[in-house]
């Protein structure tokens, strides 16, 4: 059965502007209600919930010029049997790169709350692994005008690192809201998991890491263009290989790569 979700919010964020790290252990956080949740619990070799997830397919480039084709074959999506999902970049035999791209359009479409995953990313130059938002109106109302919440991306090369942004009408493409946040040890985060997360609220939207925000970016921060977030968005989980930002796999790049996500929880703010 397909569930919508449309949440709303009690308290009001203040407009402040992006914050440095710093503890995100609020009250907000105590009063925190999981309404929605994939802990893909399953047999090995299943597939992912087709009552939450769609497979995109195809191997245009997506907009980035990436390598990749995208299927909806075990070999690229599958649980693991130890309550994971695993999204698999592969090198085929011709040359050419699998993956796979999930979402959760028309079927689990959150207006506000946290919307966090726990993720072990993959590694190596090239490879591009997201969890990210597009607004519900996607493709009727076109790229940027409705809005993309990219939650977390990180690129191969800067393994230590994962960003954060927003995508909207006058920001967008090579300059988008964003920020980064460092492994606090300056490791790779492909090592182990870890939870990236957004709080969003009306005209705010927070992001943090292992429970540490790093950044907040509110409506007043669009250089005087329209914040196009107060809407319900569908999720977005993939691995793309290559592309104009991460740049190409080269000899060093190691096959196959994979992101294994434990859980997506969606949680209603108090």
């Amino acid at each position: 059965m397909h569930r919508a979700l449309f949440m709303a919010v009690v308290t009001a964020a203040a407009l402040i502007s992006p914050t440095t790290a710093s503890a995100s252990t609020t009250e907000s956080d105590m009063r925190a209600t999981l309404v929605w949740s994939d802990e893909f619990d399953g047999p090995a070799g299943s597939a992912p919930d087709p009552a939450n997830w769609n497979h995109e397919t195809g191997d245009h480039g997506w907009g980035n010029n990436e390598l990749q084709n995208y299927t909806d074959s075990r070999a690229n999506s599958a649980l693991d049997g130890n309550g994971n999902l695993v999204i698999t970049a592969r090198q085929e035999a011709d040359g050419g790169y699998t993956s796979a791209r999930l979402t959760t359009q028309n079927k689990v479409q959150p207006q506000y709350g946290r919307v966090e995953a726990s993720i072990q990313i993959p590694r190596g130059q090239g490879i591009w692994p997201a969890f990210w938002m597009l607004g519900s109106d996607f493709p009727n109302t076109p790229w940027p005008d409705s809005g993309e919440i990219d939650i977390m991306e990180n690129i191969g090369r800067e393994p230590h690192l994962v960003h954060g942004s927003l995508h909207g009408p006058g920001y967008f493409g090579g300059e988008p809201l964003t920020g980064s946040y460092m492994h606090p040890q300056g490791w790779s985060f492909a090592d182990t998991f870890h939870t990236f997360a957004v709080d969003w609220r009306p005209g705010s939207i927070t992001w943090s890491v292992d429970g540490v925000a790093y950044q907040t970016y509110t409506s007043a921060d669009t250089r005087g263009n329209p914040w196009v977030f107060d809407q319900p968005f569908f999720m977005i989980l993939n691995v793309a290989v290559g592309g104009d930002w991460p740049g190409y796999p080269d000899g060093s790049t190691q096959f196959p790569q994979e992101m294994r996500v434990d859980y997506v929880r969606v949680y209603e703010l108090g």
